[in-house]
Formats: structure tokens, C-alpha cells, sequence
């Protein structure tokens, strides 16, 4: 299975593409982020700006087509406090989805938490229990929790974005604005972060853009150069004490020359280092560990979770065509033996009668699909479950298929028992005259094939055809009593004898079964 997650966040859009292995662990294929600033001006109630969303809109538009490149199986895009915040935040959702067909989800500053806790114990990979903080542009999460299980977890809007338009008003910060910034930081968490103290914990870790921004050039400014590697890299909060110190004397153009500064982020790197150097003290820790793993992986993590049965379906089935159809059978309760020894015997009749009917791999495909979903309308009831798996199969959406050829699958279902193909019948008479006789010919393989399993107790093994004098044989193996099936099959000779243009007769062989003592012996006796 291949998932795209997108994190519509305050400061950035950012979307991973990944494959889930069979473990449910899963690796990035493809990433792609851009700095939109959605929130610029628009947080504490006011509205999302044009030029924001615009950017975002384009941003999105992108991903979607990136996405779409990789033919993710599904798109999960969740929007954060910038969205959830604005007055306009429900017709920026809605421009979201007329403009890519995406349908983000606003989450929680808790569901945030909890799903960025997911993924930074995920990617830290630690059993122990741990703090977990990501630093965003309009809020910032803080949680405590053993392993993947969350404890405790809080949202805060303290982000670097919204810290920077209310207290950094000037260049270089002056030191009244630090204090004022400081002192409201204390304010929103240190009840919170007391709490997380009394109850303990053995690591932080940090996730998020600006958290590893900081903890990248601090890192660079003890070592002298910068880490080829940000993910577990062990930080000492005396380091980003150091930074902190720094940053808040530079001016921005002196800040573009740190090594390792993301030069997008020079403007909110102060506010940054303030709001990290003062949850740090607070926590009283000594080192922060760098992860790279934030929202966008907590929401494929979650998925995952959620949705093992279908992502082990995925691995059994990667083609999305069958995978829709066996996941419509699924929804229908089908006789899933059944079906297959249907499907196995109407595509041998398909292959072996190929010089007849001149049909080619597409159309064999069509009969295997309907084949496998033509007793689904046995889910509604038995009595005409013939028309029932015809209205199923045309409203069961199934992926990868052109509206015409799902239409042909539903009618060959549709004629698996009673009424042969007739041009005035509904949706038949619609059909061109070349498709009309397509469905008839396969049509008459699902019909026979059905009889030969007429007792469903998969009594027939085979069915080799012949064609010997403008005449059709088909030689069937059964083991144990084919009687019921030769009979059934027999009254279906007629649509195979109009759909192949030729007189066909059934013979019947039968297969004994091997004795214990040539079990035993590893042979076998031959077919009689």
C-alpha cells in the first residue's frame, strides 16, 4: 500500500509519500514541503490572507499531482491551527477540495499531540517514557507518554509565528520584549509542565522544522561544522542555552550567516530559541533528541493502525483493480471458494476455446471479475440474486475501472442463471453490437462454469475442450459424484452452442482417489 499524508500547518505545507511493508512499518518514497506561511496575520480568530491560502492552494495543487504520480492508495491531509483558528478557515477547506479533490480533516491541538507523539517515539524508536514537544507556527504540543501510548497531552498556542508578531518588535530583540516573551511562555505551560515533571520521564524528544532547525545550528556552533544528520541527534539543552544567547543579539542579517540556519526561517528563529531554551529549563533536562518525524508521519501511523486488515489485503492483492472487487466481495459476504472454483473453471473454458470466440486479455479479465462477484447478490437475498450482484456490481465502487467496463462486468454477472443476453433487455440494448456479442460469449463461460459447481462442493477438478468435426467436447473430471454437475452443466450447452457457433457435448470422466497404500508409496494412479 502507498499512502501521501499532508500537514496543512501554520508556517508550512508538507506531504510524505510512503510504502507500508507487510511488518505495517513503513519508508518514505518521496517528500515534497514548501514555507506558505498560512498563518501570517491570520491567527487568534482573524481570517486566512488571499495571498496565503493562494500560496497554499498551489502548494496542495502540486502535492495532489505528485501523489497521484505514485498512485497512492489513499490521501490524508489533516489541518492544523492556522485552519482550525480562522474565521475563514471552513472556505479555505472547501477551496482545498474543488481545487485538488483533497478532503483535509481539522484536528485537535490534542488529536495533533497525540499523533505527533506517535510518530516521534516512532522514529526515536524508545520504550521508556518520554516527553515529546513539537514546535509549530501557531501552536505548540507538549506530551508525555510509555512507548506509542499517550498519557498526558496538551496543545498551546505559543508557536513561533504567532510569539513572533506579538512580542518581537524589534531587531536585534531587546531585552524588555525577552522578558515579556518569557514570562508569557511560563505563563501558558508551566502548570502543565509541573505536572509532567511530578510524573517523570526518561528522554525528550523534539520534533518539528523550528526544533530542528535550532537544534542543527547549535549543534554546528559547538562541533564548528554541520551534522550530516539530524534524526536521534542528542542535543544539550546547555547548547541550545548558548544559541538562545546568540540568536537574540543578531539582527536578521547577521542570522542569515549561522551555519546550518534554514535562511526561511531567520525571522522566527528568536522567538524559536526563547520558547525551546525556556520549556527545556522547565522540564529541567539536559539533552533534547532530534526527530524528524512529526504530524504527517503520526498520520500514516495511525492509519496503519487502523487499517491493518485492508493494508494486508493490499499485500495480497497489489493490483487496485482486483483489490476492489475482492474487497466488494468482502462487503457481501461472497462464497469465496465457491466463487474461485467458478472463476478457475469459466477462464479454462476462455482459454481453451480462444481459436472460437478470438476474445482477447481484456475481455478474459472482465469474465474473471464477474466470475468472482456473480453470486454477491446473494447479500441482499437468493430469490433473483442474479439482478442483485448486476446492482451491486454497478454501485459498489470499484476503482480502476472505465464506467464501460464495469457495466459489461455487472451483465455478465447479471446472466450467470436464467435469461440469456437479449438486445432489448436494460443496459444491454445500450452496448454496441460487437460488445452485445462479447457479453454473450462470456456470459456462457460464467453460466457453465457456475453449473459445474452446481452442488458447491467443488466436485469438478477439470474440463479439458475439444473440437473434432465442427463439434465441441468438453471432457469434465470429477472426483466422487458429478452427476448434479454434468446435468446442470448440460442444460447450459445451448448459450455455449450460440455463443461459439458450433453443437457441444459434455463427457464425463472420472477420477478416482489415490488409496492410503499409494499415498503412502508417493504415487499416483491415472485418471480414468
Amino acid at each position: 500500500m502507498r499512502l501521501a499524508a499532508i500537514d496543512i500547518g501554520t508556517n508550512s505545507v508538507h506531504m510524505i509519500v510512503v510504502r507500508v511493508r507487510p511488518d505495517f512499518s513503513f519508508e518514505v518514497i518521496d517528500r515534497e514541503k514548501e514555507m506558505v506561511r498560512l498563518g501570517a496575520g491570520g491567527l487568534d480568530g482573524k481570517k486566512l490572507t488571499h495571498e496565503a491560502m493562494t500560496s497554499a492552494l498551489q502548494a496542495l495543487s502540486k502535492f495532489e499531482r505528485l501523489a497521484t504520480s505514485h498512485r497512492v492508495d489513499a490521501i490524508l491531509a489533516a489541518a492544523t491551527s492556522a485552519t482550525r483558528e480562522a474565521e475563514n478557515g471552513g472556505e479555505f477547506l472547501k477551496a482545498i477540495e474543488r481545487t485538488t479533490g483533497i478532503r483535509p480533516r481539522v484536528i485537535t491541538g490534542t488529536e495533533e499531540a497525540r499523533l505527533i507523539h506517535m510518530a516521534a517515539v516512532y522514529g526515536v524508536d524508545t520504550p521508556k517514557s518520554t516527553v515529546a514537544i513539537d514546535i509549530g507556527g501557531g501552536s505548540v504540543e507538549i506530551t508525555r507518554g510509555v512507548g506509542p501510548q499517550v498519557q498526558f497531552a496538551r496543545s498551546f498556542k505559543i508557536g513561533v509565528i504567532r510569539l513572533t508578531e506579538r512580542f518581537v518588535s524589534s531587531d536585534p530583540l531587546n531585552r524588555r520584549d525577552e522578558r515579556k516573551l518569557t514570562k508569557h511562555i511560563g505563563a501558558q505551560v508551566d502548570q502543565y509542565l509541573r505536572h509532567v515533571v511530578h510524573a517523570g520521564f526518561d528522554r525528550v524528544i523534539g520534533t518539528s522544522g523550528t526544533i530542528l532547525s535550532i537544534g542543527t545550528v547549535a549543534t554546528a556552533i559547538d562541533r564548528g561544522s554541520v551534522p550530516a544528520e539530524t534524526r536521534n541527534l542528542r542535543v544539550p539543552a546547555k547548547s541550545i542555552r548558548r544559541f538562545r544567547k546568540l540568536a537574540t543579539t543578531l539582527d536578521l542579517q547577521e542570522r542569515l550567516h549561522l551555519p546550518g540556519l534554514d535562511p526561511r526561517r531567520a525571522d522566527l528563529t528568536v522567538a524559536g530559541a526563547v520558547l525551546l531554551d525556556t520549556i527545556l529549563r522547565k522540564l529541567g533536562v539536559s539533552e533534547i533528541t532530534l526527530c524528524d518525524l512529526a504530524l504527517r508521519e503520526g498520520l500514516v501511523l495511525d492509519y496503519i493502525h487502523r487499517h491493518r486488515s485492508e493494508i494486508a489485503r493490499v499485500e495480497r492483492y497489489p493490483d487496485v483493480r482486483r483489490r476492489s472487487a475482492i474487497e466488494l466481495a468482502e462487503r457481501c459476504n461472497w462464497e469465496a471458494e465457491h466463487s474461485k472454483r467458478v472463476t478457475r473453471l469459466a477462464l479454462s473454458l476462455f482459454d481453451q476455446t480462444m481459436s472460437m470466440h478470438h476474445l482477447g486479455d481484456r475481455e478474459r479479465e472482465w469474465l474473471e471479475y464477474a466470475a468472482l462477484l456473480h453470486d454477491i447478490g446473494n447479500h441482499i437475498s437468493y430469490e433473483k440474486h442474479h439482478r442483485h450482484s448486476y446492482y451491486l456490481i454497478k454501485n459498489g465502487d470499484l476503482r480502476g475501472f472505465e464506467p464501460e467496463e464495469i457495466e459489461i462486468i455487472a451483465l455478465v454477472a447479471r446472466y450467470h442463471r436464467r435469461a440469456l443476453p437479449a438486445r432489448k433487455h436494460l443496459g444491454v440494448s445500450d452496448l454496441p453490437r460487437k460488445l452485445q456479442k462479447t457479453l454473450g460469449v462470456l456470459a456462457a463461460f460464467l453460466r457453465t462454469a457456475e453449473s459445474l459447481d452446481r452442488s458447491r462442493n467443488g466436485v469438478i477438478k477439470k474440463v479439458d475442450v475439444h473440437e473434432r468435426m465442427g463439434t465441441m467436447r468438453l471432457d469434465v473430471f470429477g472426483a466422487g459424484d458429478s452427476e448434479l454437475e454434468v446435468w446442470a452443466a448440460t442444460r447450459q450447452l445451448p448459450a455455449l452452442e450460440k455463443a461459439l457457433g458450433r453443437p457441444a457435448k459434455i463427457v464425463s470422466h472420472h477420477l478416482e482417489e489415490p488409496d492410503e497404500s499409494v499415498k503412502s508409496s508417493g504415487k499416483r494412479r491415472r485418471p480414468t
